[in-house]
């Protein structure tokens, strides 16, 4: 079972969203998601037909073949299938996707994927200051999603001990 809206993501997607929109007037992509890869990655495609691998910023979510992998993919499906997508505060990754913050028809998926307890806070590239540590202490205190697990995986961990 997914969380709904709380009033806590309410209130920290429309700060994010709010920040964001503030430091720029236009998001740095617009377009729709016609493919979710895992649980913190998506494909946009612009007003231009070009298709565009966006990472989460700030959250790693588990892998396929990790505890909630599937669950997570299926849950960022829920938030952003089909739906209009703007990307910002873009940068690029090492393997050439975009990475951003993502708003999925008005809701910050990278905030809603922490508070479902879908993915964790990427420690290495989350800012200190991130409203995403809060969100997924109270989902990990509520032992919401991955949380339910005994003893959960961080997705760096697994891909380490995977090599």
């Amino acid at each position: 079972m997914f969380v709904k809206r709380s009033p806590v993501m309410l209130i920290v997607s429309g700060l994010l969203f709010s920040a964001l929109i503030s430091q720029s007037a236009h998001a740095a992509l617009t377009g729709f998601v016609v493919g979710v890869s895992d649980g913190d990655t998506l494909t946009v495609l612009d007003v231009a037909k070009r298709q565009h691998r966006i990472r989460l910023a700030g959250v790693d979510a588990p892998e396929r073949a990790q505890a909630f992998g599937t669950r997570s993919s299926q849950s960022l499906s829920e938030l952003c299938y089909g739906k209009q997508a703007k990307v910002f505060d873009t940068t690029e990754d090492r393997y050439g996707r975009t990475v951003g913050t993502v708003i999925c028809d008005g809701v910050d998926a990278n905030a809603a994927q922490v508070e479902r307890g879908m993915a964790w806070v990427y420690r290495q590239y989350a800012p200190r200051n991130s409203p995403l540590y809060r969100l997924e202490s109270r989902a990990r205190d509520e032992r919401i999603g991955l949380w339910r697990d005994a003893k959960p995986v961080e997705p760096w961990l697994f891909r380490r001990a995977s090599r």
